[in-house]
C-alpha cells in the first residue's frame, strides 16, 4: 500500500497482505535466527543437556543432536527454516557439527545486528563476512594435522570426540573401535585416496542387554526368518546364492484355460507342477548353495525340496539388502535359477537365525573381506537405542571424513580461538567498512568455545581471556578448553581432535545462511499464507525461556 495524490490509499498487494520492509524486516529475520540458535546453544559439548521433543502424536525424542533437534522442531518462521536448511546441509555433507553451524549462524547475524544499528551497509557486511570465510578456509589448511588412514588410535580417538557428547559416552570405547573397524571395512583405495560408502554400514536396533553389548558383525544381519521351520537353522561353511526371480511356476502373460476332464489328467498336471518345481530346486543345490536369499517368493513345495537338501531359504529379502548381501558375500545377483553357478555363490563362515527377545534375526557372519557390514545396537530401551544411532551415525560420518581427507583440527574451541586471532589480523589489512565486518565474524568464531565453557559451568569470561592469552604464543595453536580442569591445554596431547572438514562445512553453511538473510529488506507475507511471524514482546526478553517450545514468547517457529 503506498499514498498516491491528497492521500488516497493506493491497493498495490492483495488486500490483508502482510508486508515489512528495510530495518523492520531485517531485525525480524535476524531475531527469529537468534532464538532458533538460542534454543541448540546448550546442546553444545561433552557438557551439552538434552533436550526432550515431544510430537503431536506423543512420540518423545531425547536428543542433543543439533541436526535431529532442527528436523523435529515445527519452524514456520521463513529466516529461521534456513537455519534449519544449514543443519540439514551439515548433516548431509559431513554428518557432525550441526549445532555448531546453527550457533554460528545466529551470532554471525547477531554481530551483523550492531553493525546495521551503527549504520554500516547489509552490502558492506555480506562483503566483508565473505572475505572473512575465504580467510577462515586458508587459515583453517595452515593449521590442519595430517594424519595416516593407518593410524587406528588417532581415528579412534576421533570417534571418541565425537561421541563424548552423547549419552553413548558411557560405552564410547567400545562405540570407537566398532566404528573405526566398520568404516574401514566398507573403505575402498582408488588412486592412493581412500573412500568410504556409510550406506554400506547397516545399522540394525534390538532393545534389550545393553550398550556394551551392540555388536559388530563383519557381514550382514537381517531381520528376517529362515522361510521354513523344516529348514535347518544353521550353516558352517555357507555357499550363498542370490536370486531377483521367483522360487515357484508363474502364470502365463496371457488368458489361458486348461480342461481337465479325468482325475488322470489331474494327477499328470500335479506332477508336471511338481517336476517343474523340482528342477529350479536341482539347480539351486546342483551349484552348490545351501544358503539361498530371493528377493521375490518361493512356492511352498520348493521350500519342501529346499528344506530335504539342507539348504537354508530367505524370501522376499529387499534389493538395499541384496545389494548389502553381495557386496558382504561377494555372491552375484541372479535373475534367473538357470544363471546360478559356483563362481555366482558368495561365501561366510556361518549362516544361522538368531533369537533376541521375541524376534528372530539372521546372522551372515564371517564372511572375507566384506565390502558391506553390520551393526546390531543394543540397549535398555527404544530411547536409549534411538540415540545411539545418531551418536553412531555422526561418528561414523567423522572417522569417513578423516579416512577420506587425511587432516584433523584440535578440538576444544582451539581451532576457533586460533580462527580468531588469524582473522582479526586479517581485518587490520584489509581496512576500512569491511574491517568491522571482518572483526565482527571473528568475534562470532569465538561463541563456539565460550559456549563450550558456559555449558561446563566454567566462567565463560575468564576462559575465553586465559584462551586468547594462550593463542597470543605462535606455538600454541592447538590450545584449548578442558572441561574437566577448566584450564586452557594442548588438545592433541588430550586427543580431543576433530576433522577438518566439519570445520570447513560449518564456516561454509553458516557464511552461505548469514548473507542470504542479510540480503533481505523486504517481507511480503500473501494474503492466505498466515500472518506476517510477530517480533517477540520486548525484544530477547520476552522468550520466556524454553517454556512454549513452538511459539518461543511470541515469535512461531
Amino acid at each position: 500500500m503506498s499514498q498516491g495524490g491528497g492521500n488516497i490509499p493506493v491497493l498495490v498487494l492483495k488486500e490483508g497482505t502482510g508486508r515489512s520492509t528495510g530495518r523492520e524486516a531485517q531485525r525480524n529475520n535476524i531475531m527469529a535466527t537468534k532464538i532458533v540458535a538460542e534454543a541448540v546453544k546448550s546442546t553444545l559439548g561433552p557438557c551439552g543437556m538434552d533436550k526432550m521433543l515431544v510430537s503431536g502424536m506423543g512420540d518423545v525424542a531425547i536428543t542433543n543432536d543439533g541436526a535431529t533437534i532442527m528436523k523435529e522442531l515445527d519452524v514456520q518462521h521463513p529466516a529461521a527454516k534456513m537455519l534449519v536448511e544449514v543443519a540439514k546441509a551439515q548433516d548431509n555433507e559431513v554428518g557432525d557439527g550441526t549445532t555448531t553451524a546453527v550457533i554460528l549462524s545466529g551470532e554471525l547475524l547477531s554481530k551483523a545486528e550492531a553493525l546495521l544499528d551503527k549504520n554500516i551497509h547489509s552490502t558492506v557486511i555480506i562483503e566483508g563476512y565473505k572475505k572473512a570465510s575465504e580467510e577462515a578456509q586458508k587459515i583453517l589448511q595452515t593449521i590442519a594435522i595430517p594424519v595416516s588412514s593407518e593410524d587406528e588410535k588417532t581415528l579412534k580417538e576421533i570417534a571418541v570426540t565425537a561421541i563424548s557428547s552423547k549419552s553413548i559416552n558411557i560405552a564410547e570405547d567400545i562405540f570407537a573401535k566398532i566404528i573405526v573397524d566398520s568404516v574401514k571395512q566398507v573403505s575402498e583405495k582408488v588412486d592412493n585416496k581412500y573412500t568410504a560408502d556409510i550406506d554400506l554400514i547397516k545399522v540394525v536396533k534390538k532393545h534389550g542387554k545393553s550398550l556394551e553389548e551392540t555388536e559388530f558383525v563383519k557381514g550382514m544381519v537381517l531381520d528376517k526368518e529362515i522361510a521354513s521351520s523344516g529348514m535347518p537353522k544353521l550353516v558352517d561353511d555357507a555357499k550363498i546364492a542370490l536370486l531377483n526371480a521367483k522360487l515357484e511356476i508363474e502364470k502365463t502373460e496371457f488368458d489361458a484355460k486348461i480342461n481337465i476332464e479325468s482325475p488322470d489328467q489331474m494327477k499328470k498336471f500335479l506332477d508336471e507342477e511338481e517336476r517343474m518345481i523340482k528342477e529350479m530346486v536341482t539347480s539351486v543345490t546342483k551349484s552348490g548353495a545351501n544358503v539361498l536369499f530371493s528377493e521375490k517368493g518361493i512356492d511352498d513345495m520348493a521350500l519342501h525340496f529346499l528344506g530335504k537338501a539342507n539348504v537354508i531359504a530367505v524370501k522376499s529379502v529387499s534389493s538395499s539388502d541384496m545389494e548389502k548381501l553381495s557386496k558382504a558375500t561377494g555372491a552375484t545377483i541372479v535373475a534367473s535359477v538357470k544363471e546360478l553357478t559356483p563362481e555366482a555363490l558368495g561365501k561366510a563362515k556361518r549362516v544361522e537365525e538368531v533369537k533376541i527377545g521375541d524376534d528372530k534375526l539372521l546372522y551372515i557372519r564371517d564372511c572375507k573381506n566384506p565390502k558391506a557390514v553390520t551393526i546390531v545396537i543394543r540397549g535398555a530401551s527404544n530411547h536409549v537405542i534411538d540415540e545411539a544411532e545418531r551418536s553412531l551415525h555422526d561418528g561414523l560420518c567423522v572417522v569417513r571424513n578423516v579416512l577420506e581427507d587425511g587432516k584433523i583440527v584440535a578440538g576444544g574451541g582451539a581451532s576457533e580461538a586460533e580462527l580468531s586471532k588469524g582473522l582479526k589480523a586479517f581485518a587490520v589489512k584489509i581496512g576500512g567498512r569491511e574491517q568491522l565486518a571482518i572483526e565482527a565474524f571473528a568475534e562470532a568464531i569465538e561463541e563456539i568455545p565460550l559456549t563450550l565453557a558456559e555449558n561446563a559451568g566454567l566462567d565463560p569470561i575468564d576462559t575465553m581471556v586465559a584462551l586468547r592469552s594462550q593463542h597470543a604464543k605462535a606455538e600454541n595453536k592447538t590450545f584449548g578448553i578442558d572441561i574437566n580442569t577448566g584450564k586452557i591445554v594442548d588438545m592433541c596431547s588430550k586427543m580431543i581432535i576433530e576433522p577438518l572438514r566439519v570445520k570447513q562445512q560449518a564456516i561454509k553453511s553458516a557464511t552461505e545462511a548469514t548473507t542470504m538473510i542479510l540480503k533481505i529488506d523486504d517481507l511480503i507475507s500473501i494474503k492466505g499464507g498466515g500472518k506476517m511471524p510477530p517480533m517477540p514482546p520486548g525484544g530477547m526478553g520476552g522468550m520466556g525461556g524454553m517454556g512454549g517450545m513452538p511459539g518461543m514468547g511470541g515469535m512461531p517457529y
